[in-house]
């Protein structure tokens, strides 16, 4: 059990410190203080999101591929995810990876752990939304956001993010969309009470985005998302 706490803990901050350096190497500025991401810190940052990562025991077997939609394509996004929330009052961060699957109103994202283990499996379609945890019964619910802050501490706005990966805004309600006048690229949604910041991009044609950041202070609790596609 030990032995799995230390190879966690060490692939954790292996992880933060990717983070940080693809971000830098992005254009974003980072502060050396948070260069300096202790392997303990990162360990704990994780574990505190997903309580079996602690044991290094538990892990879920990865879905079955989606089912494509009659009318819509299938895209498929793998990368890295962060998030820093508050839970009780305190300021806690999760790091892992991600794999993403989507076709028209259909979604399923596994969220990892570093040592590529599956965590999390989140569905959501017109029927509803579920979450799956290692050992537990699925957990379910009409509004996949409210399963998950209930479950993890914090949500994935998955819904809108089928969308904002698009770079459009979500059908259903108003949204707010800029571009850079010189490229034309767009740069910033707003929706939802999300703010959505277009940082980097693929090269190449189709326009991709290659990482995206989300924000939203809800009743004076802050989350903030960065995803990191790597394919």
């Amino acid at each position: 059990m030990s032995t799995g706490r230390s190879r966690l803990a060490h692939a954790a901050a292996r992880l933060a410190a990717r983070f940080v350096n693809r971000a830098d190497h992005a254009g974003h500025s980072v502060s050396r203080a948070t260069r300096r991401v202790s392997r303990r810190g990162a360990a704990l940052a994780l574990a505190g999101s997903f309580a079996l990562l602690a044991s290094g025991c538990a892990s879920l077997a990865p879905p079955t591929p989606i089912a494509q939609s009659a009318d819509a394509s299938t895209e498929h996004y793998r990368g890295r995810f962060s998030v820093r929330y508050e839970q009780n009052g305190e300021p806690r961060n999760t790091y892992g990876n991600f794999d993403w699957q989507q076709s028209g109103e259909n979604a399923v994202v596994q969220l990892l752990d570093p040592l590529g283990q599956t965590q999390a499996i989140v569905r959501e379609n017109p029927r509803g939304a579920s979450l799956e945890l290692p050992g537990k019964a699925p957990l379910t619910g009409p509004r996949l956001e409210d399963v998950m802050h209930d479950a993890l501490g914090f949500a994935l706005p998955v819904g809108g993010l089928r969308y904002w990966l698009r770079m459009q805004s979500a059908p259903g309600s108003r949204g707010s969309i800029e571009h850079d006048p010189r490229t034309q690229r767009p740069t910033h949604l707003k929706q939802d009470g999300w703010t959505i910041d277009y940082q980097a991009f693929f090269d190449g044609t189709p326009l991709r985005v290659k990482r995206i950041d989300l924000s939203r202070d809800l009743d004076g609790s802050p989350l903030a998302v960065r995803l990191v596609i790597d394919e």
